[in-house]
């Protein structure tokens, strides 16, 4: 783990205009994009929620997080709450404090990650990477990637190659991750 947090949205930006917020996130995003070079981009998908409005606000951000993925040709994996939750406390109606401590056990912090929200992102992750390793070790397709990667001058692809971008073994794959 590299980094982890939360991109704090204040009510001023959010009532400046309706896409100020939105471009924010594109921005921070493409900054984490370009800081940090991942191989992949872990997101959890859209779930439906009760309040229809907090739905489109996520599938609003969710839309301009893969935009910036897409402009990076960085691939993206989607993983359902539920999935993540298994990968990760072994059953997918664990809690967000089951899930912050399972987090801080699985990457020996000293503390949860706090907020919730960062612990769930760190989980997003996990589970990508156990996924991951899955597949290649049974040698499965890419079923869960959203985008095929760009080929570029010293690579053919992203995690569908045997190591990711020039990285060498031994050496873990850089995941972005968001919730």
């Amino acid at each position: 783990m590299l980094l982890y947090g939360v991109l704090k949205v204040t009510t001023k930006r959010q009532k400046e205009c309706a896409g100020a917020v939105l471009q924010d996130v594109h921005a921070r995003v493409c900054a984490l994009l370009e800081q940090y070079s991942p191989d992949a981009l872990a997101i959890e998908s859209v779930f439906t929620a009760l309040n229809m409005r907090t739905a489109l606000q996520l599938a609003e951000v969710r839309g301009v997080i893969l935009l910036a993925a897409a402009q990076h040709g960085v691939m993206v994996f989607s993983y359902a709450p539920r999935e993540v939750k298994a990968s990760v406390a072994g059953h997918g109606h664990a809690d967000k404090r089951q899930m912050q401590l399972m987090v801080r056990a699985l990457l020996s912090l000293s503390e949860p990650p706090e907020p919730s929200d960062a612990a769930d992102a760190l989980a997003v992750a996990l589970c990508h990477l156990q996924t991951e390793q899955a597949r290649r070790r049974f040698g499965l397709p890419d079923s869960n990637a959203s985008a095929k990667p760009r080929a570029t001058a010293s690579s053919t692809g992203l995690l569908n190659e045997v190591r990711p971008r020039g990285a060498t073994h031994g050496v873990p794959p850089r995941i972005l991750s968001t919730r």
